[in-house]
Formats: structure tokens, sequence, C-alpha cells
């Protein structure tokens, strides 16, 4: 029986440790994703210090004061992502493509001069990996599926005639499926398997966490705004089982080792600044950095229903990024959008795999914005290149080399964002 709990509580580990983290993420390292407008992605996220539209709500709320009337808006940003694993010790390149859809609502109504609210509805962390069921990783991970979804209502005031303060909660709900193949004869021991078949382990599990955000926004002359906005981590606790399943029957029955699990994730806080100029005619500039608090993922505590216990050491680190981007007004209803962003990885070489071949990264971006009023349209393109990363160290299955899927990781995206407004 010890042995049993042990081999469950690892194999439930290493599925929850998936829900820390996930590929494909845009723009951000680990696993943030930053599309939550398309007018936004156009300018390479640089807008934390202006606005035109009602994403402002996820960029910085303070500016929110900005935007008249009442106005929603609803996108999606389409993410063509690939991957290529190329192995340094012997085995079988291999290479996979997904397409996610993180989308986003918002809503905001200005009061008056000084009070103005509003909700976002958006994806801030998730999409997944998929990799085929024979590649050589397939006893780390096969496929992998997170998202999350972020209840936002905030308030903004200002407090002087150059000053704009603004606030909100965050209530985020989090929902995972991750699957992984673990060897028939790593059950021998334990249920007396022969070798020579591969066994489904799924989970899927829940959570919910709230959080809260902050940002402000200072016009200390007319040309010139610099903008804040932070989002505080957030903690999950996360419900799930781990589920068993051959393609072939087995006697006993491998579901005797379905098992429910208890984890505590930690969403990391997000920091972006950004200065904004608009001193030259119909066009404004702005650069930002960005900061993400990766490090307080520093392992992972599984606790089991049947009173065992396991402990993953994952040790990521603060990140740092980059944003350009810039606007130019051709008439009153055509601007033309362009950005840069670069993003650092949170993931150190020690606990890289490729459930989460995270690396440096670097988008291109142009777009365009359309008011139409009532209506607004805002479509932009983005492509992101992920430097290749190497991994070269001992994460595999039950110490076996062969597992370890080492070798180069190759990775990009296509990034196609579209957003509707409504001024009412």
């Amino acid at each position: 029986m010890n042995y049993r709990k042990s081999l469950i509580a690892g194999l439930l580990a290493s599925a929850v440790s998936l829900a820390g983290g996930f590929s494909s993420s845009a723009h951000a390292a680990g696993y943030a994703v930053f599309t939550h407008g398309a007018s936004a992605l156009g300018q390479g996220n640089a807008v934390t210090a202006h606005t035109s539209d009602a994403s402002t709500i996820f960029y910085n709320p303070a500016l929110m004061n900005k935007l008249d009337g009442t106005q929603l808006m609803v996108g999606t940003t389409a993410i063509f992502s690939s991957r290529e694993y190329s192995s340094s010790i012997g085995g079988n390149p291999a290479s996979n493509d997904s397409v996610f859809f993180p989308s986003h609502l918002y809503v905001t109504h200005k009061f008056n001069d000084q009070v103005s609210a509003g909700l976002g509805i958006f994806n801030p962390f998730g999409l997944g990996t998929k990799w085929n069921d024979n590649w050589d990783g397939r006893y780390i991970a096969t496929r992998s599926n997170l998202k999350t979804f972020d209840i936002n209502p905030v308030l903004s005031y200002r407090v002087l005639p150059s000053l704009t303060l603004a606030a909100g909660v965050d209530v985020v709900l989090l929902d995972a499926t991750l699957q992984r193949k673990i060897p028939s004869a790593a059950l021998t021991p334990l249920l007396g398997y022969a070798p020579g078949t591969d066994i489904n382990q799924k989970f899927k599990g829940d959570g919910t966490g709230v959080g809260y955000n902050v940002a402000a926004a200072w016009e200390p002359c007319e040309h010139l705004t610099v903008g804040a906005s932070y989002r505080s981590q957030v903690y999950v606790d996360v419900s799930g089982n781990a589920a068993f399943a051959s393609p072939t029957p087995l006697v006993p029955p491998v579901t005797v080792l379905n098992s429910g699990g208890k984890t505590d994730l930690t969403l990391p806080p997000q920091f972006t600044a950004g200065v904004a100029f608009k001193g030259i005619d119909k066009l404004t500039v702005e650069a930002g950095v960005r900061w993400e608090g990766w490090s307080k993922f520093k392992n992972l505590d599984i606790r089991l229903d049947n009173g065992s216990q396991s402990f993953t050491p994952r040790d990521w680190k603060d990140s740092w990024g980059l944003n350009l981007g810039g606007r130019y007004q051709v008439d009153p209803r055509v601007a033309l959008l362009a950005g840069y962003v670069y993003g650092g990885s949170a993931v150190p070489n020690s606990t890289f795999d490729p459930s989460i071949p995270d690396a440096k990264t670097h988008v291109f971006c142009v777009g365009t914005d359309l008011d139409l009023k009532p209506f607004t349209v805002a479509v932009a393109y983005g492509y992101q290149y992920y430097e290749n990363r190497d991994k070269n160290n001992a994460i595999n299955f039950a110490g076996i080399p062969a597992t370890s899927a080492n070798g180069t990781y190759q990775s990009d995206a296509h990034l196609v964002a579209l957003s509707l407004g409504y001024k009412f």
C-alpha cells in the first residue's frame, strides 16, 4: 500500500504541476496571457499610459476617465502556435500545432469628470500544449490545457486634475485538463502488469482565487502621461482527480489507481509601467516595462485523498519585459498601429520541461483602429518568435534517461486579434 500511495502521489504531482504552467503564452513569461484587446496588441501592448478603448480595464483602469459615456467591447485573439523538438540523445523528432482563443469582454461607464467604473472578463493565464502520444517525452507530458477566467470590477477616481487612481477586485476561476503516458512496466511491482503497454493518465481539476489590482495615471504636462498598473498574486485552491486508462483491458483494472488530490497554486503578481508622448501631430508613442513575480512558484505540494503527500520543486524566477508601440491617427476614422514586445523567461534550466517550453520571446505587431460611430473595430496581427531553448537536465520518468526528451525546442506563434466596440 505504501508503494501504491507513493506512485499515485508522484503521478498526480506531475499532473497538477502542469497546472502551474503551459506554453504558448502570448507576450508573457511562464503561462501569462497578455492579448486582451486588438488595439493593444497592434501597439505591442504599450498602452499603460494611454488608451482609446475599454481594454484599458486590463492594461490601466485609471485611464477609464478618458472614455466618454458608456462603452462596450468584445473580442478574441486566435493564437496559432507551432513547436518542434529535436533530440540530443538519439530520440525521434516531434512537432505539434495548436490553436487557442483567449477572449475578452469590457464595459466602462463615466459618471462624471471624476468617477468612472468598469467590468472586465478575460483570460489572464493559460493556453496549452499537445504532443503526439508516442513522442520521446510522452511520460512527461502529452496534452495540457489550462483555462482561467478573471472577473474584474474596477473603479477609477480623479483625485487631482493631473492624477487619477483606480482599484479593483480579481475573481479568478481556473480549470485544467492534463494528460501523459505511464509505462505499464512501472506498475508491475504494484499490480503485476506486463511491460509493453502505455497507460494514459488524465488529470482534471479546478479552483477559485481572489486578488486585487490598482493603477495610476499622471499627466505632468500636456503631451506626456505616465501610467502604472499592478495586479496582485492570486492563491488558487485546486481540487481534482487523476484517472488511468489502458487501450487494452487489464486485470486487475488500472482504474484502481484513480485518486483525488488537492494543491495550492499562486498566480504571480504583475506590474507594468509606461510613458506616452503625444507631442507630434497625429502620433502617440509609448515605451513601457513589465515585471512578473514568478519567483513565488518555488515548489508544489500535493495532498492526496488517501493521506499521502508529494513535493515537487519548480524554482521559477521573476521576469522582465519591454514594450514599444505607436499609434498614428490618419484621419478621424482610421488609425495605424505598430509595436514590439520583448519578454524574458521565468523557467530555469534545472526545471525546464516540455510541458512548459518557455523561452525568451520577441513579438512584432501591426494593426488598425476604425471608428465607425457608434461602432469601433480593431484588427491586429502579431508574430511571436521564441528563442531556441535546450533541455539538458534530469527531469524524466522514474530516473530513466531515455524518457527525458532532452534536446532543442523551437517555437513560434501567429496572433490574429479582433475587437468590436459600441459607444452608447
